[in-house]
């Protein structure tokens, strides 16, 4: 499954940090040669970042009172400069600090005395205040959380989301870990979140796109060249850039231009996963589309599809025979466990031609320790997080914790290119490239067989000769938007060969 949804607002953005993730340290550096280059003091960042915020609230939510929940850090910061904004336009503004005045420090400080000194109504915060009707700030806690969240704080955010009241976060939900997306214990639930200087990668994937909402990105009017200097970990994938890879075709084509893929899987009550693969290769455009499974499955996919070749294959030799003929591999898709998968997996892995390992595939790579990096042809992985969980010998929560590290330690380990699916997917081509993380996509993805669908959608681009460094991004964003595009608000009963039309109408 893929989800996040195109919840970034980027009117604001200029070139190149509009796509561009962070992760905390990035973002702290950024912040200092922000503050360089500017030639501003660290207040004055602080009430730009206020004012961002504010503007927004004036923009979407005039009319409402405000109250503003404020930590001790430079997030609790931008709180005491958005209160003393909306004080000083008129606007019913209360203040909830979790941490006395004079334990605050540094800009929060001076932000705390211009605010009291314009009048801000401040009250301390306890876990028995009853909330009116009014929209939320979340300024409590900022990138620096590492852990879960403790004392009053997890008070406090199990209030704002009990309130059901609209929310609007500062830089991220409190609760989030920005570099991750992980949330140990608690985080606000927010409806929009306000990110500035650079985006935060954990905002993206895991829990990320649960509660953030839709993200605003604010640059806080830095001056372009600091993002020169600080490359990014990852970076928002983008169809309509990684459309110009999948070339026009000539007039006079023949389908033997276009590649053979072969999928090799459908043991017995597997027929559908391995039919699905084969039908998405064929809509992407793959000139012939093959499938290696059990004699029991032939008519039924041939029934469905007539457009695939079906061949009942019962041994390493019938399978190695029908191989020489292919020009990409998709195997796992319905493989099973049992004896005949393994006979199929091993003599499938002697295939000196690209080759997406994908399902149970990989659960056979797992559980007998295969070692992939002996191998000589490019081949890709697909793993959803418990797959990934089983490649790295680890627990799945281990996987989701930090799904930037897992991906990256999958494609050192078999040096492979790895799409770990989930919410945001990510996308790594090898150990040291920028990972690429989808945003599209819907919660109506999690059901059977959509992984499926995407082997098949790689298969194909692979077989037609797209950039083997750009296929697994093309091909992981084609079917997030074609997801998408499928849905149109009925994510419920969404089937995976609902995306076959819109797959058509996107590369088309």
């Amino acid at each position: 499954m893929v989800s996040g949804g195109k919840n970034t607002d980027c009117t604001s953005m200029a070139n190149k940090q509009d796509n561009y993730l962070y992760n905390c340290d990035q973002v702290r550096t950024l912040d200092r040669l922000a503050i360089d280059r500017d030639n501003i003091s660290g207040l004055q960042l602080m009430q730009r970042a206020g004012m961002a915020v504010f503007k927004h609230i004036l923009q979407h939510y005039r009319k409402h009172a405000v109250t503003v929940f404020c930590g001790s850090g430079n997030n609790g910061g931008d709180g005491y400069v958005i209160a003393t904004l909306a004080k000083e336009k008129g606007i019913a503004v209360q203040l909830i600090h979790l941490k006395q005045p004079q334990q605050l420090k540094g800009n929060a400080k001076r932000a705390y005395e211009i605010a009291n000194k314009a009048g801000v109504t401040m009250v301390d915060f306890s876990p028995e205040m009853v909330l009116e009707d009014c929209i939320i700030v979340d300024a409590l806690i900022g990138i620096g959380l590492k852990g879960s969240v403790r004392g009053t704080y997890c008070d406090a955010i199990e209030l704002i989301n009990n309130s059901n009241l609209v929310v609007v976060a500062v830089d991220l939900p409190s609760g989030l870990n920005a570099d991750t997306g992980d949330v140990e214990n608690i985080c606000v639930k927010a409806q929009t979140t306000i990110c500035f200087i650079g985006l935060k990668q954990g905002l993206f994937t895991n829990h990320g796109p649960d509660y953030c909402g839709k993200i605003v990105y604010q640059d806080l009017a830095e001056k372009s060249t600091i993002f020169d200097e600080i490359p990014p970990v990852a970076i928002k994938l983008q169809l309509s850039s990684l459309l110009r890879h999948l070339k026009p075709r000539q007039a006079s084509s023949h389908k033997n231009n276009y590649g053979h893929v072969i999928v090799v899987g459908g043991d017995y009550g597997y027929a559908g996963a391995s039919l699905l693969a084969a039908e998405a290769a064929l809509r992407t455009g793959a000139g012939l589309v093959s499938v290696a499974t059990r004699q029991e499955h032939i008519s039924t996919i041939v029934a469905r599809r007539p457009e695939i070749m079906a061949h009942a294959v019962d041994s390493s030799e019938a399978l190695q025979t029908l191989v020489k003929k292919a020009s990409v591999l998709i195997i796992g898709p319905g493989l099973g466990q049992s004896l005949w998968s393994r006979k199929m997996l091993n003599c499938a892995l002697k295939a000196d031609i690209p080759s997406i390992l994908d399902a149970d595939a990989l659960n056979l790579i797992a559980r007998e320790q295969i070692q992939l990096n002996t191998m000589n042809h490019p081949y890709v992985l697909t793993p959803h997080p418990k797959e990934a969980a089983r490649l790295l010998n680890v627990e799945t929560s281990q996987i989701q914790k930090d799904r930037f590290s897992a991906v990256k330690k999958m494609a050192k380990k078999y040096h492979a290119q790895v799409l770990l699916k989930g919410t945001g997917s990510l996308v790594c081509v090898s150990a040291n490239s920028t990972i690429g993380v989808c945003t599209a996509g819907n919660p109506g993805m999690a059901t059977g067989g959509m992984g499926d669908v995407l082997s098949g959608i790689i298969g194909g681009l692979l077989a037609q000769g797209v950039n083997h460094n750009h296929c697994l991004a093309l091909a992981t964003c084609l079917h997030s938007e074609a997801a998408d595009m499928a849905a149109k608000g009925r994510q419920r009963s969404l089937l995976p060969s609902d995306l076959f039309k819109p797959l058509r109408r996107l590369i088309g």
